[in-house]
């Protein structure tokens, strides 16, 4: 059972970095409609300067501005180079961003190097903040979860109780209305990008120091926030949540618990003993297709429902 506790946690832990990450994909199409290939490299951005600026100032210090610098940059982008992509469609801006971060991960490597960078967990919180039967749980781990929910709980009054959200939900569905009351649409669709790409670094800062911080990171989380606005519902930041908690939860408990499907395989006579592809077959473990969960689960919500847990519209 503690196991079990155990590994439930660190799939929050996990699925509300994936929130974190998404959340800023998922504002940013919902005000402009750009899948912005180039998110994930926010993300790894943030961790790159959260490390150097710790290796400096600290780590609180590096959780503040590292944000600040990735959202300065994202609005940047978004300034002199995305918004003139704009005009030319959805595949422009598709190639755009997905230029963008091979250039990113080529800058990153020039220069942090092409190895992992000793990005570590602040050692005041490295202290254990609980025992579970045996299993010691990090401070740092229960800090990273309460900022998380903290950004859940800030973007949702954000866009139901302030003025702000009001305008950004006005822009989605009447921008001309809203230029004609007074406000600089461009001006609020750059703010928008910048903050999305903040929220990415946020991710990076605290996400960094617990799955490493290195120049792959990018792509190796790049399509799985992709996988967390489809399942969840193109635009909806609630499915964002739920879709990120269910892959983060599944994908501890595949490799926790790590269950053979022999026996299930065995039913229909598929043995080790009949040797090719069924002795691959009768091997197969929860563990070893965990990398894979994530998008068998994307291939049965298009199958059985293409808007998502809570999206309003078709992908």
């Amino acid at each position: 059972m503690g196991i079990l506790l155990f590994s439930i946690f660190n799939g929050l832990l996990y699925g509300m970095l994936l929130f974190m990450l998404s959340s800023g994909l998922t504002l940013i199409f919902s005000m402009m409609g750009v899948l912005n290939f180039a998110h994930a490299s926010f993300f790894m951005l943030g961790a790159y300067f959260a490390y150097s600026i710790s290796t400096r100032v600290g780590f609180f210090p590096a959780l503040i501005l590292a944000p600040i610098i990735v959202g300065v940059i994202g609005a940047l982008v978004e300034r002199y180079a995305l918004r003139g992509v704009h005009r030319y469609g959805h595949v422009a801006e598709l190639l755009f961003t997905f230029g963008l971060a091979i250039l990113i991960e080529e800058m990153v490597q020039l220069i942090w190097g092409r190895v992992n960078v000793p990005y570590e967990i602040p050692e005041a919180m490295r202290a254990t903040a609980f025992i579970l039967q045996g299993l010691d749980y990090q401070v740092y781990r229960v800090f990273v979860l309460l900022v998380s929910v903290g950004i859940f709980l800030a973007l949702l009054l954000l866009f139901t109780r302030t003025r702000v959200g009001l305008i950004i939900q006005a822009a989605l569905t009447h921008p001309e209305m809203v230029s004609a009351l007074g406000h600089n649409l461009e001006r609020v669709f750059m703010l928008t990008f910048g903050f999305g790409c903040a929220l990415a670094g946020l991710a990076g800062v605290i996400g960094g120091n617990v799955l490493g911080t290195e120049p792959a990171m990018a792509i190796q989380l790049g399509s799985i926030i992709f996988v967390v606005i489809v399942i969840g519902g193109l635009g909806s930041l609630g499915g964002a949540l739920a879709a990120s908690l269910i892959i983060g939860i599944v994908d501890n408990l595949a490799n926790t618990f790590n269950i053979r499907f022999a026996p299930f395989f065995a039913l229909f006579g598929i043995t080790t003993d009949l040797g090719g592809i069924w002795n691959d077959l009768a091997r197969i473990t929860t563990s070893s297709i965990a990398p894979v969960l994530p998008y068998l689960l994307l291939v049965l919500m298009l199958i059985i429902r293409p808007r998502g847990l809570f999206g309003r519209r078709d992908v």
